[in-house]
């Protein structure tokens, strides 16, 4: 399993510093590069204040040249705001930038005043995605495509780069079945942001079924491997002090969720602080509290994936002030990230043998010391 995160970015309450607030966004990136997680995906938003980062490729062009391993993708491009050969163009020319560490995220678009400053209709925003994946992906297969819509005319449009890789392309998922449909038909990726959602946690497995289903149909391959989670966390090293962090940001970014976003499917619950932790902690939402809630979050989902997911993406936030933050995101690489994946089992394992090896061992050890040290004294001369 693969880990990451999902930057909005959340900068909630609006009015902060966007200079500092950006930077900020950056050196998380550069963090999770350093500590090994394998991804990052940017979101692209133009209204309502907090998320604050309107074109995701300029971030990743921006961020990849000061970090080195870790894959950097559109987290996600609002596919009904673009023309998709122009999309097809700046996907290609990013892959060839970041030698192959781009990744390609599309959605309909997440927030209403988007696309209403856009002229585009909110109850067109799910078709029109996927009236224009199937043109995208036409023009990054290379071909040569004329097509029309209320959005943009292509006459015989068609690409003059090619891509430095097979790079991924995944869809948005949250509460409706338009993400699993499009993914499924394409043999695309699957980005499930509601999946820990109460409500949305319920129709993990079936949005995978839609998945295979249409996979199927269009003789795709579905797999599961490229399919990945979000969920917010908050991590510290007691339960008391992660719900004592979260004190610096919850309530904002809360606020934000219930009065602002107008995203109903991802609305905080509660009106205190100790309501809004239920609802994160209680729900199944996600975990403020230890490494150890967090492995039992993450057996959680995959258990009711049926049959598993390729990669899990921490919803980044600000609940926390910036110490406490990378903190966070240091005890998942140091102790939720190896176990999950399987990588401390071998040290775990060598612990374990070496303490059951130590009586018998260490006697040997110490015998064969004092037989060095009664040699040396035996044959050194006497005077």
């Amino acid at each position: 399993m693969r880990f990451g995160i999902f930057m909005a970015p959340f900068h909630c309450p609006a009015g902060q510093d966007p200079i500092s607030a950006i930077q900020r966004d950056l050196e998380i990136v550069q963090l999770l590069d350093r500590l090994g997680y394998e991804e990052a995906w940017i979101g692209e938003h133009h209204s309502a204040g907090s998320e604050i980062i309107p074109d995701p490729m300029l971030f990743i062009a921006y961020a990849a040249p000061q970090t080195r391993s870790i894959k950097l993708g559109t987290g996600v491009m609002s596919l009904p705001y673009h023309n998709p050969l122009l999309l097809a163009d700046r996907a290609f020319f990013l892959d060839q930038l970041t030698r192959g560490r781009f990744m390609l995220g599309l959605g309909p678009g997440a927030l209403p005043g988007d696309a209403q400053m856009l002229g585009i209709s909110i109850e067109e925003q799910r078709s029109a995605l996927e009236e224009d994946t199937d043109v995208l992906m036409r023009l990054l297969a290379g071909e040569t495509v004329t097509a029309q819509t209320p959005r943009y005319n292509l006459v015989n449009a068609v690409s003059q780069y090619r891509a430095y890789s097979e790079f991924d392309i995944a869809v948005a998922a949250i509460a409706s079945p338009t993400g699993p449909r499009i993914a499924g038909k394409h043999g695309m990726g699957l980005l499930s942001i509601g999946a820990t959602a109460e409500g949305g946690f319920d129709v993990l497995a079936h949005h995978w079924n839609v998945v295979e289903q249409r996979a199927a149909e269009f003789n795709q391959q579905a797999d599961r491997t490229s399919w990945r989670l979000v969920g917010p966390m908050h991590l510290a090293e007691t339960k008391e002090q992660a719900i004592e962090d979260v004190r610096f940001g919850l309530n904002d970014w809360a606020h934000y969720t219930q009065k602002i976003l107008a995203v109903p499917h991802f609305r905080a619950a509660g009106d205190t602080l100790e309501e809004r932790i239920a609802w994160v902690n209680e729900t199944g939402l996600g975990v403020i509290g230890t490494p150890d809630d967090a492995i039992r979050q993450i057996e959680r989902l995959d258990k009711q994936s049926n049959g598993g997911f390729g990669a899990y993406l921490l919803m980044h936030h600000e609940w926390a002030n910036p110490a406490a933050t990378q903190r966070h995101y240091e005890l998942f690489a140091r102790y939720v990230k190896p176990r999950v994946q399987g990588l401390a089992a071998g040290p775990v394992q060598a612990e374990q043998r070496a303490i059951g090896e130590w009586e018998s061992l260490g006697d040997r050890v110490e015998r064969a010391v004092q037989a060095a040290t009664d040699r040396h004294f035996g044959a050194a001369p006497v005077n």
